[in-house]
């Protein structure tokens, strides 16, 4: 009897063992990964794709830098010229006829250089509006590539918790035959019907969040999956390329929402000048035209000199007087004044940004900490893992030494995943702060 259990507890062993196989396989799979030129081009590049094509808000944000653009062409042209005509109910008698009728044409030239003054706010306004269309397409790459990262790490929880309670389920029955030969007391299986629920809640969870994280990722593509998303095996790691100092410089010199703030100022500007000019004087050029009926009421042999000579006047001149100056002064004023406001605001601007510069560089030094701490602790695991197998083996050893190791190379690789998670969107995040997309989206 003690030898046909003896001969199952060897049964559970090499079950167990051969259940370690892959588990110290993928570990080292996880510390080494394949290296790729680019690996997140090959999986996330379609993504961007769609979702730029899709996304409802890009498309108005383009939509509205176009425009835009005609609006420049609108401020660049002179006024709509003026054609007038006017007809005598009551022909009004002339020593030469009788006007019968007139016309006139008249054109608005406005002060020099009003009309390439209004085309200058028109047009930075397009700049701002391209630049908000970029500002967004910048954040909706942000948002898929660190949605894409979550997908990533839950589908990656969710293996490894499946892959350790089957190998949980392997415990088990160790522990429950070692009880039955009396190697072991009950508190053994016990123990193992702990380790089993937690990780049975703990997977639950993950799978009531792949839903909803899903249907985020799809909400930013603006589409439904027909397939499961593509993941990698192992997510590859973004690297800051620059120092500290010189992404701040980036920073001050190219963020998105201080370039946008810097065209708002430029158009204040140009709206200053605008006031300027629309204190000048503007002038009017035209002609009239004024038929006359030729006379026939005249005495026999009577001739009027220029009987029924129409008449044409060209150039008539006209000017417009700003003389109410208050009003222009105050145009200007409230351009210049919007200008010093929106610098301000920059200035406040930069040093919110600085201090979020500051926490997504600690994040991610500490991402890196990590990734290179559990690296390591996943290499000693999967060292001590090998280890107590071949002590389990001669007896020097129990069970539990493995179960507890082998929930650390659990934990170990949930975390060095979860860090390179991080490292890679605070890389994201700091990219996006500096006004960058990242390499193959540019």
């Amino acid at each position: 009897m003690e030898n046909k259990k003896d001969r199952k507890i060897t049964a559970w062993f090499f079950v167990l063992v051969f259940s370690l196989v892959p588990l110290l396989t993928q570990a080292q799979e996880e510390i080494s990964p394949g290296m790729e030129e680019d690996p997140s081009m090959e999986y996330i590049h379609d993504y961007l794709v769609t979702a730029a094509e899709n996304n409802p808000e890009l498309k108005a944000l383009f939509n509205r830098y176009l425009a835009a653009l005609e609006e420049v062409k609108q401020e660049g042209v002179l006024p709509d010229p003026q054609l007038s005509f006017g007809y005598f109910i009551l022909p009004v008698e002339t020593r030469v006829g009788e006007q019968k009728a007139n016309a006139s044409f008249s054109q608005m030239f406005p002060w020099f250089g009003t009309l390439d003054a209004k085309q200058r706010v028109a047009a930075e306004r397009a700049r701002i509006a391209l630049h908000l269309f970029n500002v967004a397409k910048a954040e909706l790459y942000r948002d898929i590539r660190i949605t894409y990262n979550e997908l990533y790490y839950l589908e990656k929880a969710i293996a490894i918790t499946e892959e350790n309670l089957k190998l949980l389920e392997s415990f088990k029955g160790i522990a429950e035959v070692t009880f039955e030969s009396g190697k072991a007391g009950f508190s053994s299986v016990l123990q193992v019907q702990i380790e089993e629920e937690e990780l049975q809640s703990e997977l639950e969870f993950l799978l009531d969040s792949r839903l909803p994280l899903l249907t985020e990722f799809e909400q930013l593509l603006n589409t439904d999956l027909e397939e499961p998303v593509d993941l990698p095996d192992s997510l590859w790691e973004e690297q800051l390329l620059l120092e500290k100092s010189e992404i701040y410089e980036e920073i001050l010199a190219t963020s998105p929402h201080i370039v946008h703030m810097r065209h708002e100022a430029q158009v204040h500007e140009y709206e200053a000048e605008v006031a300027e000019k629309m204190g000048m004087p503007s002038f009017t050029l035209g002609t009239s035209y004024t038929y006359i009926s030729p006379r026939t009421n005249l005495e026999s042999g009577m001739a009027i000199p220029d009987n029924g000579q129409d008449v044409f006047m060209f150039p008539q001149l006209g000017i417009r007087l700003p003389i109410y100056r208050k009003k222009y002064k105050a145009m200007k004023k409230e351009a210049l004044l919007r200008q010093e406001a929106v610098g301000f605001e920059i200035e406040n601007l930069e040093n919110e940004l600085l201090t979020e510069m500051e926490q997504r560089y600690r994040d991610y030094l500490e991402a890196q900490r990590k990734v290179e701490l559990y690296t390591r602790l996943t290499t000693l695991a999967e060292q001590s893992l090998r280890l107590l197998q071949t002590e389990l083996a001669t007896g020097q050893n129990d069970l539990f030494e493995i179960i507890r190791m082998e929930r650390r190379l659990l934990n170990y690789r949930l975390e060095l995943a979860k860090a390179r998670t991080e490292k890679n969107n605070n890389v994201y995040r700091i990219h996006y702060l500096m006004g960058e997309q990242h390499e193959q989206d540019r």
